[in-house]
């Protein structure tokens, strides 16, 4: 394969992210967690479970597959401004979701972030935390040569997935 074919010059990239953290393809509202809970048409809605406090939603744009959002309905960007109950809640909802995960997937172990602030990697003014699947051996070629990850199964088919068995982790007497 010679240089011309454009295939693998300098770096390969996840398709339409860089897009999108440019703002050129992110649509233009005040707060995009804010904005899924709303159900607004301008934003791709992944919710797998929704109640009076927070949120499980599939991550648009993830490391791995079934990487998920979990945040509070409530608009805040420090984790201190949480209330006690929206904190016990919220570990109740990582807890599930790394059930559900697990019945489907049967991942090796999990990442959970949270980036509070522009300077510590928080690209959305709104609290929430990432909770990413890890696999054994999940490098690749791609990932080690493009610095990039390829998830192979679309998010369409993970998020019929996840949303079809959540009703058996997300039960209301549960939380």
């Amino acid at each position: 394969m010679n240089k011309k074919d454009g295939l693998f010059e300098k770096h390969l990239r996840a398709r339409n992210k860089l897009d999108y953290v440019l703002g050129k393809t992110r649509p233009e509202v005040d707060c995009i967690l804010c904005s899924i809970v709303e159900g607004d048409p301008l934003v791709k809605n992944y919710i797998i479970h929704i109640d009076e406090i927070a949120v499980v939603s599939l991550n648009l744009y993830p490391y791995n597959p079934a990487q998920l959002l979990i945040f509070p309905i409530r608009h805040i960007t420090d984790f201190r401004e949480l209330n006690d109950n929206e904190i016990l809640h919220i570990s109740h909802l990582i807890k599930k979701s790394q059930d559900m995960i697990t019945e489907l997937y049967d991942p090796r172990g999990f990442n959970l972030g949270l980036n509070q602030g522009d300077c510590a990697g928080a690209s959305i003014e709104h609290l929430h935390y990432h909770l990413v699947p890890r696999f054994k051996n999940e490098l690749g070629y791609i990932d080690i040569i493009g610095k990039s990850r390829v998830i192979v199964e679309d998010i369409n088919s993970i998020y019929e997935k996840l949303k079809q068995i959540a009703p058996k982790y997300f039960k209301k007497e549960q939380i």
